[in-house]
């Protein structure tokens, strides 16, 4: 009996010992990781929207900290204001960087702010690039694409659908063609593309960017734009109601079917980021989905301004393969103009083509805004 309560009595003592250990041990290492964490720079940006979920990212998170050792506070801004307002914290402190999201208002931030205009004096950008980009695209649906073949409007080359004659397809929403005059009787009204309002949407102002790059042989200059421009108005003017943010566009697309959105503009990185946030979903209707590539069409990208070194080393981030395949296998972003150097594959999505190189240059400020200012003229 007494050998017994010897014996329960060590146990007791190693058991105590263990536990002991244990918590001396995470003791341990939790104050590691809150000195490893202590470590990590602060690194402050100003960042416009469109990239929140990949910017939130626990993967993304941990790059930073674990390659670069920062850790990022992202304070959200409208494009407009970046251009127009002092860049500055609410404490008054400045951005070590500024994140786009349209290369059009990270040109204009480089020139000389327009005092003229009510803009603040801006700061100097040490470096910066082009960061995360997707391309223009138009959603639509197998039976629309299968006439638009037949119409030499679009054409398959690859398992990618590519629409040739964009001019055409213009021309025939500009002479009220019907949906049934190219045999889609199923389908009520006027041959149109749906898109978001270009006065008031920067997907839309892209967009109609790219439009008016065709209408002008993809030269736009003072001889040619005026006559495009009163094309375009009317092109405006026919294409109706139109939705003021692309989410809302995208989902009427996926909801009302061919019937109410035939065909619709949108970035290429919708349907990727949809297909990984509803893999159930994009299963039911991957077979009669479709994405066509206008040619040429036009780049909507995310730019950062480096303002300092720490907005330096935050840039270099997306230089990282690791941080590249992130951004296009789960968010549908492109990290190089013609692809990156990842699979395209690893989207999981079809009719995507691994590189894109028939493309408009982004159009200048001045011209986005005679765009603009025109379409909104009552």
């Amino acid at each position: 009996m007494e050998d017994r309560a010897k014996k329960d009595r060590v146990k007791g003592i190693i058991i105590f010992v263990i536990i002991a250990l244990v918590i001396v041990i995470a003791t341990v290492f939790s104050k590691m990781k809150i000195e490893k964490d202590s470590k990590l720079t602060m690194v402050y940006g100003a960042v416009g929207g469109g990239k929140e979920n990949l910017l939130a990212d626990e993967q993304f998170i941990k790059i930073m900290a674990d390659s670069y050792k920062i850790e990022v506070t992202n304070d959200n801004w409208s494009n407009g204001k970046l251009v127009k307002n002092a860049v500055v914290r609410e404490d008054g402190s400045k951005y070590d960087f500024i994140f786009f999201s349209d290369q059009r208002f990270y040109d204009y931030y480089k020139l000389e702010a327009d005092t003229s205009l009510g803009e603040a004096k801006r700061d100097y950008v040490q470096d910066g690039s082009l960061t995360l980009n997707t391309p223009i695209v138009i959603y639509s649906w197998k039976d629309v694409v299968d006439k638009l073949i037949d119409e030499k409007i679009v054409t398959l080359d690859s398992d990618v659908y590519y629409i040739t004659d964009m001019n055409k397809l213009m021309d025939y929403i500009l002479e009220k063609k019907k949906w049934s005059d190219i045999g889609l009787n199923t389908i009520y009204g006027y041959i149109n593309i749906n898109s978001t309002d270009p006065v008031t949407s920067s997907p839309g102002a892209t967009y109609y960017g790219l439009l008016l790059s065709v209408l002008c042989d993809g030269d736009v200059n003072d001889d040619n734009i005026d006559e495009a421009l009163a094309k375009l108005k009317t092109f405006y003017i026919k294409s109706g109601y139109m939705n003021n943010t692309p989410a809302d566009l995208f989902e009427s697309y996926l909801k009302t079917g061919m019937g109410g959105k035939p065909m619709i503009v949108d970035y290429e990185k919708s349907l990727i980021d949809f297909a990984n946030e509803n893999p159930d979903g994009y299963a039911q209707i991957k077979d009669d989905i479709r994405v066509l590539y206008p040619v040429p069409t036009i780049w909507n990208s995310h730019c950062v301004a480096a303002l300092n070194e720490n907005g330096k080393t935050y840039l270099k981030v997306f230089d990282d393969p690791a941080v590249q395949s992130l951004a296009w296998s789960r968010y549908g972003f492109r990290t190089g103009v013609t692809g990156g150097t990842y699979d395209v594959k690893d989207a999981k999505v079809a009719g995507i083509p691994q590189s894109i190189s028939s493309t408009v240059p982004s159009l200048k400020m001045a011209t986005y805004n005679k765009l603009i200012n025109y379409l909104a003229e009552k």
